[in-house]
Protein backbone atom coordinates (compact mmCIF):
# COMPACT_ATOMS: atom_id res chain seq x y z
CA UNK A 1 0.00 0.00 0.00
CA UNK A 2 1.05 3.83 -1.04
CA UNK A 3 -0.03 6.95 -0.63
CA UNK A 4 0.77 10.26 -2.46
CA UNK A 5 -0.51 13.62 -2.56
CA UNK A 6 -1.52 15.25 -6.17
CA UNK A 7 -2.26 18.89 -5.84
CA UNK A 8 -5.70 18.21 -3.52
CA UNK A 9 -5.95 14.81 -3.78
CA UNK A 10 -4.51 11.96 -2.45
CA UNK A 11 -4.10 8.78 -3.81
CA UNK A 12 -3.46 5.16 -2.14
CA UNK A 13 -3.09 1.85 -3.63
CA UNK A 14 -4.71 -1.56 -2.49
CA UNK A 15 -1.54 -4.00 -3.16
CA UNK A 16 -3.17 -7.27 -4.39
CA UNK A 17 -1.24 -8.00 -7.47
CA UNK A 18 -2.75 -8.21 -10.68
CA UNK A 19 -6.43 -6.79 -8.55
CA UNK A 20 -4.28 -3.72 -6.89
CA UNK A 21 -6.45 -0.63 -7.60
CA UNK A 22 -6.11 3.01 -6.32
CA UNK A 23 -8.37 4.89 -4.02
CA UNK A 24 -8.92 8.91 -4.60
CA UNK A 25 -9.70 10.95 -1.73
CA UNK A 26 -10.20 15.17 -1.79
CA UNK A 27 -13.06 17.02 -2.77
CA UNK A 28 -15.06 17.56 -5.77
CA UNK A 29 -13.69 14.49 -7.45
CA UNK A 30 -17.05 14.15 -9.14
CA UNK A 31 -16.05 16.76 -11.64
CA UNK A 32 -13.05 15.35 -12.30
CA UNK A 33 -14.38 11.88 -12.28
CA UNK A 34 -13.66 11.53 -16.35
CA UNK A 35 -9.94 11.93 -15.54
CA UNK A 36 -9.94 9.86 -12.44
CA UNK A 37 -11.69 6.79 -13.80
CA UNK A 38 -10.69 6.87 -17.47
CA UNK A 39 -8.08 3.76 -17.25
CA UNK A 40 -11.31 1.76 -15.74
CA UNK A 41 -14.28 3.37 -17.71
CA UNK A 42 -13.08 4.42 -21.35
CA UNK A 43 -14.70 3.12 -24.26
CA UNK A 44 -17.04 0.73 -22.03
CA UNK A 45 -20.02 0.10 -21.45
CA UNK A 46 -21.24 1.17 -18.13
CA UNK A 47 -24.30 1.42 -15.47
CA UNK A 48 -24.77 3.62 -12.49
CA UNK A 49 -26.03 2.15 -9.36
CA UNK A 50 -27.56 4.58 -7.00
CA UNK A 51 -30.09 4.78 -4.46
CA UNK A 52 -33.02 7.35 -4.19
CA UNK A 53 -31.41 9.72 -2.19
CA UNK A 54 -27.99 10.05 -4.24
CA UNK A 55 -29.57 9.62 -7.20
CA UNK A 56 -31.70 13.15 -7.72
CA UNK A 57 -28.49 14.29 -6.18
CA UNK A 58 -25.52 13.42 -8.09
CA UNK A 59 -26.57 10.89 -11.09
CA UNK A 60 -26.47 13.56 -14.06
CA UNK A 61 -23.38 15.66 -12.32
CA UNK A 62 -22.12 11.87 -12.91
CA UNK A 63 -23.13 11.01 -16.43
CA UNK A 64 -22.39 14.36 -17.37
CA UNK A 65 -18.67 13.42 -17.29
CA UNK A 66 -18.54 9.89 -17.40
CA UNK A 67 -20.98 9.93 -21.05
CA UNK A 68 -18.36 11.65 -22.75
CA UNK A 69 -15.66 8.34 -22.34
CA UNK A 70 -18.14 5.70 -22.31
CA UNK A 71 -18.88 3.69 -24.71
CA UNK A 72 -22.75 3.40 -23.55
CA UNK A 73 -23.95 5.02 -20.12
CA UNK A 74 -27.07 3.84 -18.06
CA UNK A 75 -28.67 4.75 -14.95
CA UNK A 76 -30.39 2.36 -12.26
CA UNK A 77 -32.04 3.46 -8.95
CA UNK A 78 -32.95 1.71 -6.27
CA UNK A 79 -34.58 2.59 -2.73
CA UNK A 80 -33.06 4.10 -0.39
CA UNK A 81 -32.43 2.07 2.92
CA UNK A 82 -30.85 -1.27 4.56
CA UNK A 83 -33.86 -2.96 3.48
CA UNK A 84 -32.67 -2.87 0.00
CA UNK A 85 -29.60 -5.26 0.62
CA UNK A 86 -32.43 -8.16 0.26
CA UNK A 87 -32.60 -10.92 -2.43
CA UNK A 88 -35.44 -9.62 -3.76
CA UNK A 89 -33.75 -6.45 -4.56
CA UNK A 90 -30.64 -8.41 -5.68
CA UNK A 91 -32.71 -10.56 -8.34
CA UNK A 92 -34.80 -7.10 -9.68
CA UNK A 93 -31.40 -5.48 -10.48
CA UNK A 94 -30.20 -8.48 -12.10
CA UNK A 95 -33.24 -8.53 -14.39
CA UNK A 96 -33.03 -4.94 -15.07
CA UNK A 97 -28.97 -4.73 -15.64
CA UNK A 98 -29.78 -7.99 -18.24
CA UNK A 99 -32.70 -6.43 -19.83
CA UNK A 100 -29.47 -4.00 -20.80
CA UNK A 101 -28.16 -6.47 -23.31
CA UNK A 102 -24.62 -5.86 -21.26
CA UNK A 103 -21.57 -8.14 -21.57
CA UNK A 104 -18.49 -8.62 -19.55
CA UNK A 105 -17.22 -5.42 -20.15
CA UNK A 106 -19.47 -3.83 -18.64
CA UNK A 107 -19.01 -1.45 -15.21
CA UNK A 108 -20.85 -1.09 -12.62
CA UNK A 109 -20.04 1.74 -11.01
CA UNK A 110 -21.71 1.87 -7.36
CA UNK A 111 -22.99 5.86 -6.18
CA UNK A 112 -24.09 5.50 -2.61
CA UNK A 113 -23.43 4.55 0.19
CA UNK A 114 -23.12 1.07 1.85
CA UNK A 115 -25.83 -0.16 0.85
CA UNK A 116 -25.39 0.69 -2.89
CA UNK A 117 -21.65 -0.35 -2.38
CA UNK A 118 -22.70 -3.75 -1.06
CA UNK A 119 -25.54 -4.31 -3.46
CA UNK A 120 -23.42 -3.19 -6.54
CA UNK A 121 -20.77 -4.91 -5.63
CA UNK A 122 -22.07 -8.32 -5.42
CA UNK A 123 -24.01 -7.79 -8.56
CA UNK A 124 -20.46 -7.28 -10.35
CA UNK A 125 -19.20 -10.40 -8.44
CA UNK A 126 -21.93 -12.38 -10.09
CA UNK A 127 -23.35 -10.55 -12.73
CA UNK A 128 -22.10 -13.14 -15.89
CA UNK A 129 -20.20 -14.43 -14.03
CA UNK A 130 -18.26 -11.78 -12.94
CA UNK A 131 -17.94 -8.20 -14.02
CA UNK A 132 -15.55 -4.70 -12.93
CA UNK A 133 -17.06 -2.37 -10.64
CA UNK A 134 -15.78 1.03 -8.96
CA UNK A 135 -16.94 2.60 -6.02
CA UNK A 136 -18.23 6.37 -5.63
CA UNK A 137 -18.81 6.38 -1.99
CA UNK A 138 -21.00 9.33 -0.65
CA UNK A 139 -21.41 8.35 3.08
CA UNK A 140 -18.56 8.68 5.86
CA UNK A 141 -19.26 5.14 6.46
CA UNK A 142 -18.78 4.26 3.10
CA UNK A 143 -15.40 6.28 2.22
CA UNK A 144 -13.89 5.07 5.38
CA UNK A 145 -15.00 1.39 5.07
CA UNK A 146 -17.31 -0.55 3.23
CA UNK A 147 -16.28 1.10 -0.42
CA UNK A 148 -12.45 -0.60 0.60
CA UNK A 149 -11.69 -4.02 0.44
CA UNK A 150 -14.19 -6.07 -1.55
CA UNK A 151 -16.59 -7.34 0.97
CA UNK A 152 -20.21 -7.39 -0.96
CA UNK A 153 -22.94 -8.86 0.16
CA UNK A 154 -26.90 -8.93 0.79
CA UNK A 155 -28.71 -9.55 4.30
CA UNK A 156 -30.47 -12.69 4.80
CA UNK A 157 -33.38 -13.05 7.84
CA UNK A 158 -30.88 -15.04 9.34
CA UNK A 159 -28.53 -12.27 9.30
CA UNK A 160 -26.55 -9.55 7.76
CA UNK A 161 -24.51 -10.05 4.83
CA UNK A 162 -24.52 -13.80 4.83
CA UNK A 163 -24.41 -13.57 1.60
CA UNK A 164 -21.53 -12.16 -0.74
CA UNK A 165 -18.88 -12.33 -2.19
CA UNK A 166 -15.28 -11.13 -2.06
CA UNK A 167 -14.96 -8.61 -5.26
CA UNK A 168 -12.30 -6.38 -5.54
CA UNK A 169 -13.24 -2.61 -7.23
CA UNK A 170 -10.99 -1.70 -9.83
CA UNK A 171 -10.99 2.35 -8.52
CA UNK A 172 -12.66 3.85 -5.38
CA UNK A 173 -13.18 7.74 -5.17
CA UNK A 174 -13.92 9.33 -2.24
CA UNK A 175 -15.41 12.74 -2.36
CA UNK A 176 -15.43 14.35 0.67
CA UNK A 177 -17.85 17.27 -0.67
CA UNK A 178 -20.36 14.98 -0.81
CA UNK A 179 -20.71 14.60 2.39
CA UNK A 180 -22.33 18.10 3.12
CA UNK A 181 -25.16 16.60 1.76
CA UNK A 182 -25.81 13.77 4.74
CA UNK A 183 -27.77 14.23 7.77
CA UNK A 184 -26.05 14.55 11.33
CA UNK A 185 -27.24 11.03 12.06
CA UNK A 186 -25.80 9.41 9.10
CA UNK A 187 -21.97 11.99 9.96
CA UNK A 188 -22.58 10.53 13.37
CA UNK A 189 -22.94 6.51 12.21
CA UNK A 190 -19.92 6.81 9.85
CA UNK A 191 -17.77 8.37 12.41
CA UNK A 192 -18.18 5.18 14.56
CA UNK A 193 -16.28 3.00 11.62
CA UNK A 194 -13.71 6.30 11.65
CA UNK A 195 -12.72 6.04 14.88
CA UNK A 196 -12.58 2.19 15.02
CA UNK A 197 -9.37 2.07 13.46
CA UNK A 198 -7.99 3.84 16.63
CA UNK A 199 -9.65 1.33 18.71
CA UNK A 200 -8.51 -1.95 16.88
CA UNK A 201 -5.03 -0.83 15.84
CA UNK A 202 -3.65 3.05 16.23
CA UNK A 203 -3.86 4.52 19.87
CA UNK A 204 -2.61 7.19 18.65
CA UNK A 205 -5.50 7.79 16.18
CA UNK A 206 -8.33 7.40 18.64
CA UNK A 207 -6.33 10.29 20.80
CA UNK A 208 -6.45 12.47 17.78
CA UNK A 209 -9.89 11.53 17.18
CA UNK A 210 -10.58 12.43 20.81
CA UNK A 211 -9.20 16.23 20.29
CA UNK A 212 -10.62 16.38 16.73
CA UNK A 213 -13.65 14.42 16.22
CA UNK A 214 -16.20 17.36 16.71
CA UNK A 215 -14.42 19.08 13.76
CA UNK A 216 -14.92 15.72 12.03
CA UNK A 217 -18.19 15.94 11.76
CA UNK A 218 -18.52 19.61 11.15
CA UNK A 219 -16.93 18.34 8.23
CA UNK A 220 -13.59 20.82 8.44
CA UNK A 221 -11.74 20.02 5.25
CA UNK A 222 -8.19 19.40 6.65
CA UNK A 223 -9.77 17.12 9.28
CA UNK A 224 -11.67 15.37 7.92
CA UNK A 225 -9.24 14.68 4.94
CA UNK A 226 -6.73 12.98 7.55
CA UNK A 227 -9.67 10.95 9.29
CA UNK A 228 -10.47 9.22 5.72
CA UNK A 229 -7.13 8.87 4.53
CA UNK A 230 -6.02 7.64 8.04
CA UNK A 231 -9.00 4.82 7.78
CA UNK A 232 -8.35 4.15 4.34
CA UNK A 233 -4.63 3.70 4.45
CA UNK A 234 -5.30 1.45 8.00
CA UNK A 235 -7.74 -0.69 5.92
CA UNK A 236 -5.65 -1.26 2.55
CA UNK A 237 -2.92 -2.17 4.40
CA UNK A 238 -4.42 -5.08 6.22
CA UNK A 239 -6.41 -5.99 3.05
CA UNK A 240 -3.32 -6.51 1.44
CA UNK A 241 -2.10 -9.00 3.84
CA UNK A 242 -5.34 -10.38 4.39
CA UNK A 243 -7.63 -9.95 1.74
CA UNK A 244 -10.42 -13.08 2.19
CA UNK A 245 -10.47 -12.32 6.04
CA UNK A 246 -8.77 -15.46 7.59
CA UNK A 247 -6.68 -13.76 9.87
CA UNK A 248 -5.69 -10.32 10.81
CA UNK A 249 -8.46 -8.91 8.91
CA UNK A 250 -10.92 -10.37 11.08
CA UNK A 251 -9.52 -6.99 13.61
CA UNK A 252 -11.79 -4.89 11.21
CA UNK A 253 -14.67 -6.43 12.87
CA UNK A 254 -14.34 -5.04 15.72
CA UNK A 255 -17.91 -4.28 17.66
CA UNK A 256 -19.43 -5.67 14.56
CA UNK A 257 -20.46 -9.16 15.98
CA UNK A 258 -22.35 -7.72 18.97
CA UNK A 259 -23.82 -4.62 16.38
CA UNK A 260 -24.23 -6.94 13.36
CA UNK A 261 -27.10 -9.29 16.25
CA UNK A 262 -28.75 -5.70 17.41
CA UNK A 263 -29.17 -4.87 13.60
CA UNK A 264 -31.20 -8.58 13.16
CA UNK A 265 -32.78 -7.74 15.76
CA UNK A 266 -34.07 -4.51 14.37
CA UNK A 267 -35.11 -6.10 11.37
CA UNK A 268 -32.95 -3.69 9.46
CA UNK A 269 -35.59 -1.19 9.01
CA UNK A 270 -33.74 2.09 9.87
CA UNK A 271 -34.26 2.62 13.54
CA UNK A 272 -30.99 1.25 14.13
CA UNK A 273 -27.94 2.50 11.21
CA UNK A 274 -25.18 0.42 10.85
CA UNK A 275 -22.47 2.77 12.64
CA UNK A 276 -25.34 3.19 15.94
CA UNK A 277 -25.03 -0.42 16.04
CA UNK A 278 -21.52 -0.50 15.46
CA UNK A 279 -20.55 2.41 18.20
CA UNK A 280 -22.82 0.01 20.74
CA UNK A 281 -20.85 -2.92 19.83
CA UNK A 282 -17.44 -1.74 20.19
CA UNK A 283 -18.67 -0.73 23.43
CA UNK A 284 -20.21 -3.78 24.52
CA UNK A 285 -16.73 -5.29 23.08
CA UNK A 286 -14.49 -3.40 25.57
CA UNK A 287 -16.55 -3.79 28.15
CA UNK A 288 -16.98 -8.15 27.50
CA UNK A 289 -13.17 -7.83 27.41
CA UNK A 290 -12.79 -6.26 31.10
CA UNK A 291 -15.20 -8.49 32.46
CA UNK A 292 -12.93 -11.21 30.78
CA UNK A 293 -9.76 -9.62 32.20
CA UNK A 294 -8.54 -8.80 29.42
CA UNK A 295 -8.54 -5.15 29.55
CA UNK A 296 -8.52 -2.03 32.02
CA UNK A 297 -12.00 -0.44 32.95
CA UNK A 298 -10.19 2.91 32.13
CA UNK A 299 -10.07 1.85 28.54
CA UNK A 300 -13.96 1.02 27.99
CA UNK A 301 -14.76 3.75 30.01
CA UNK A 302 -12.77 6.51 27.77
CA UNK A 303 -14.42 4.55 24.53
CA UNK A 304 -17.75 5.19 26.04
CA UNK A 305 -17.21 8.87 26.78
CA UNK A 306 -15.97 9.46 23.38
CA UNK A 307 -18.31 8.37 21.89
CA UNK A 308 -21.28 9.55 23.59
CA UNK A 309 -19.84 12.82 23.06
CA UNK A 310 -19.91 12.40 19.52
CA UNK A 311 -24.05 11.33 19.51
CA UNK A 312 -23.58 7.69 19.41
CA UNK A 313 -25.14 4.93 21.46
CA UNK A 314 -23.07 3.79 24.29
CA UNK A 315 -25.80 1.75 26.07
CA UNK A 316 -28.91 -0.53 26.17
CA UNK A 317 -30.82 2.72 27.06
CA UNK A 318 -29.77 4.48 23.99
CA UNK A 319 -31.52 1.57 21.70
CA UNK A 320 -34.64 2.46 20.12
CA UNK A 321 -37.74 1.80 22.80
CA UNK A 322 -39.46 -1.14 20.43
CA UNK A 323 -35.93 -3.08 20.95
CA UNK A 324 -34.85 -2.45 24.47
CA UNK A 325 -38.15 -2.86 25.95
CA UNK A 326 -38.79 -6.04 24.31
CA UNK A 327 -38.24 -9.32 26.54
CA UNK A 328 -36.17 -12.20 25.48
CA UNK A 329 -33.85 -9.45 23.92
CA UNK A 330 -30.50 -11.06 25.36
CA UNK A 331 -31.36 -14.86 24.32
CA UNK A 332 -32.20 -13.42 20.69
CA UNK A 333 -29.05 -11.25 20.57
CA UNK A 334 -27.28 -14.73 21.72
CA UNK A 335 -29.09 -16.60 19.02
CA UNK A 336 -28.10 -14.12 16.33
CA UNK A 337 -24.51 -13.71 17.45
CA UNK A 338 -24.47 -17.97 17.14
CA UNK A 339 -25.01 -17.05 13.26
CA UNK A 340 -22.04 -14.80 12.83
CA UNK A 341 -19.89 -15.34 10.05
CA UNK A 342 -17.04 -15.38 12.60
CA UNK A 343 -18.22 -18.80 13.76
CA UNK A 344 -15.68 -21.60 13.00
CA UNK A 345 -17.07 -25.49 13.87
CA UNK A 346 -19.62 -24.36 16.04
CA UNK A 347 -17.24 -21.96 18.22
CA UNK A 348 -17.77 -18.27 18.28
CA UNK A 349 -14.47 -15.75 17.78
CA UNK A 350 -14.77 -12.29 19.02
CA UNK A 351 -12.87 -9.32 18.18
CA UNK A 352 -11.76 -8.50 21.75
CA UNK A 353 -9.36 -5.93 22.86
CA UNK A 354 -6.32 -5.83 25.79
CA UNK A 355 -6.13 -2.16 25.31
CA UNK A 356 -6.91 0.74 23.31
CA UNK A 357 -4.97 0.23 20.09
CA UNK A 358 -4.53 -3.49 20.59
CA UNK A 359 -7.34 -5.71 19.39
CA UNK A 360 -7.72 -9.23 18.99
CA UNK A 361 -9.31 -12.44 18.13
CA UNK A 362 -10.35 -14.37 20.97
CA UNK A 363 -11.10 -18.16 19.85
CA UNK A 364 -13.94 -20.31 21.48
CA UNK A 365 -15.75 -17.84 23.44
CA UNK A 366 -17.71 -19.53 26.32
CA UNK A 367 -21.72 -19.12 25.42
CA UNK A 368 -22.54 -18.98 29.14
CA UNK A 369 -20.15 -16.23 29.69
CA UNK A 370 -21.26 -14.40 26.51
CA UNK A 371 -25.10 -15.21 27.44
CA UNK A 372 -24.43 -13.53 31.25
CA UNK A 373 -22.68 -10.82 29.76
CA UNK A 374 -25.74 -9.62 27.31
CA UNK A 375 -28.09 -10.76 29.88
CA UNK A 376 -26.38 -7.85 32.50
CA UNK A 377 -26.11 -5.29 29.04
CA UNK A 378 -29.59 -5.42 28.25
CA UNK A 379 -30.74 -4.55 31.99
CA UNK A 380 -28.09 -1.70 32.13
Amino acid sequence: MTGMADNDITHLQVALGPRSYPIHIGSNLLDRADQLLADQLSGRQAVILSDSHTGPLYAARLTEKLAPITRRLDHLEIAAGEASKSMASYADLMDRLLGLGVDRQLVLIALGGGVVGDLTGFAAASLLRGVDFVQIPTSLLAQVDSSVGGKTGINMTAGKNLVGAFWQPRAVLADLSLLASLPERELRAGYAETVKYGLLGDADFFSWAEAHGAECLALDPAVLGRAVYQACRMKAEIVGTDETESDRRMLLNLGHSFGHALEAEAGYDGRLLHGEAVSLGMVMAFDFSVRLGLCEAQSASRVRQHLARMGLPVSAADLPAGLRQTSGLADRLTRHMAKDKKVRNGRLRLVLVRAIGAAFVAEDISGDQLSAFLADWVEG
